[in-house]
């Protein structure tokens, strides 16, 4: 029989490297918390048409990328690429526009089927920050200080650096677009067929061209600063002085682009240079179309999502976890006794280690091996005098301990 292995593009988190998984994912929950925002979570599923009219027909994503299927109903399914149009729909869906501004976390695993490499794989996860109904650039300022935060709080902070632009409102990218126009036909037969076919459609989206060639040309591309209306220009000015009273560095990166046309305003991503190729920490921007394109009414918004393997991979060493305490019985008759004891510390949030079965002999083997620092021992002399023995297992030193003492005596062991 073949060794059996996870599908390509994905893998086993085992408890090692679950228990860093768990920690970011408990830091940036705290962090949001602290902000003000509500925890959520949409289905792993959607109707395909959530993801095509959010990302577009012709984006990469839905055309290349997405784990789309037709159920056994007949109906068109996804696994979730992104979590952004799942939480738009959730609101549309469930009539939240009473209750703007809607400031959400979530957190969980993505779907996209493409070439699995260091830190991106087909099945990964992200954490995810919106807030919805508010078109103030204190938004902005607010979400990006959220990613900061966390950052600040995984250690990483001071590894990435904040990149900035602005997409102007949609009078900036009328004069924009035309010039986009303008400049990509000149240079049609360098383009890849995929922007060819953009040209006319949507040029902007010729900006977020992964092709060497189509790279080559953006890089002397216009930039969408020399179109800006006099009230972008202060929407981007109004962001970028909240950041600077909120204590966020930042770069100004003016090609830095979102190629869709919900996309308004603010753009902004966390890179780093310690993840090779994949430098995106985390990636966010306005969006203050999409919730109408998606079929609701005209409401603003702006998010971000950032990949959870990519934050463990640049993460400090986890913090020390709370030492764990192993209870050894001696003899048949204290086994009853053991477990009193395991249920009564571990009601105290008192971590306990008590073997299945096995000898006194083999149950301290166990307890070394899994890094306990202490032992509590009972047997029967013990049960009759009402104490414990604990053990010191670096030094093997131990004393007795009154039973009805020593919740408090671990609690200052473990301190």
């Amino acid at each position: 029989m073949a060794q059996l292995q996870p599908v390509r593009g994905t893998h086993d988190i085992l408890p090692d490297e679950y228990a860093r998984f768990r920690h970011v994912v408990d830091t940036a929950r705290h962090a949001a918390m602290l902000f003000g925002y509500r925890e959520m979570a949409t289905p792993i599923i959607e109707f395909t048409d959530v993801f095509a009219r959010s990302m577009g027909e012709t984006s990469d994503v839905v055309s290349k990328e997405m784990y789309s299927f037709t159920d056994k109903g007949g109906e068109e399914l996804t696994l979730r690429p992104e979590y952004t149009a799942g939480i738009c729909r959730a609101f549309i869906s469930n009539g939240l526009q009473q209750h703007v501004p809607f400031k959400a976390f979530g957190w969980g695993p993505m779907f996209r089927f493409e070439r699995p490499q260091k830190g991106r794989q087909r099945q990964f996860h992200q954490i995810d920050v919106e807030v919805i109904g508010a078109a103030e650039p204190e938004a902005d300022v607010e979400v990006i200080s959220v990613a900061a935060e966390i950052l600040r709080r995984l250690g990483i902070l001071d590894k990435c650096v904040l990149e900035l632009n602005t997409l102007g409102d949609p009078e900036s990218r009328v004069g924009y677009r035309k010039a986009l126009v303008d400049y990509f036909s000149a240079h049609v037969d360098k383009l890849s067929e995929d922007s060819r076919r953009r040209l006319e459609k949507n040029p902007l989206r010729i900006l977020d061209s992964k092709d060497e060639g189509d790279k080559k040309l953006v890089a002397n591309a216009p930039l969408i600063e020399e179109f800006l209306t006099p009230t972008a220009r202060d929407f981007f000015n109004a962001v970028k002085d909240g950041l600077g009273n909120a204590g966020v560095e930042f770069t100004v990166s003016p090609r830095l682009v979102r190629g869709l046309d919900y996309y308004t305003h603010t753009a902004f991503e966390f890179t780093t240079t310690m993840l090779g190729a994949q430098g995106t920490v985390l990636a966010g921007g306005r969006y203050d179309g999409l919730i109408e394109q998606l079929g609701g009414p005209p409401t603003p918004g702006i998010g971000w999502a950032g990949g959870i393997e990519r934050l463990v991979l640049l993460s400090n060493p986890l913090p020390v976890p709370p030492r764990v305490i192993a209870v050894v019985p001696i003899g048949a008759e204290a086994e009853a006794e053991a477990l009193k004891i395991a249920t009564e510390l571990r009601r105290n949030d008192i971590p306990v280690e008590l073997a299945y079965k096995g000898n006194a002999g083999k149950r301290f083997k166990r307890a070394d091996k899994l890094g306990c620092f202490a032992a509590v021992v009972i047997g029967g002399d013990e049960m009759a005098k009402n104490v414990v023995v604990l053990r010191d297992l670096a030094s093997g030193a131990q004393t007795e301990v009154p039973r009805d003492m020593l919740v408090g005596q671990l609690k200052r062991l473990q301190a």
